[in-house]
């Protein structure tokens, strides 16, 4: 018996197209309804290009990119938690409490991930 969903199924090129499309939708609906994840969008409109002007060799450049990345990729996993956790249910619950805080426990090491990989390079 084959249980994967039944959204899946589309191949090659097709789900490739399929896929923009959602990353988009993402994109778009984390902008929209995420404060946070605008805000990590500016911090990365404001410092991927100040590395290309700053005295760093190219491997310390793309490791502060990275680093700034990675904040936005953690962001939209804690923006999908929080929303996927209020979708089963608004009630105050403990566990969705600790889902929530463990989302944004890991923005908060992503971020000191910024601020280190930065002062690392920055400060020799």
């Amino acid at each position: 018996m084959n249980e994967t969903s039944p959204f899946k199924g589309k191949t090659g090129v097709k789900r490739i197209l399929n896929a923009t499309q959602y990353s988009l939708s993402g994109f778009k609906s984390a902008f929209q309804g995420e404060a946070a994840f605008r805000q990590i969008t500016l911090i990365n409109i404001v410092l991927i290009p100040a590395t290309f002007f700053l005295n760093v060799s190219r491997a310390e450049q793309a490791l502060m990119v990275a680093a700034c990345l990675l904040a936005l990729i953690v962001e939209l996993f804690n923006s999908a938690i929080e929303a996927v956790v209020d979708r089963i249910s608004l009630e105050r619950h403990e566990l969705s409490k600790n889902a929530k805080d463990m989302g944004s426990a890991a923005q908060f090491v992503s971020l000191s991930i910024i601020f280190f990989v930065w002062l690392i390079i920055l400060v020799r």
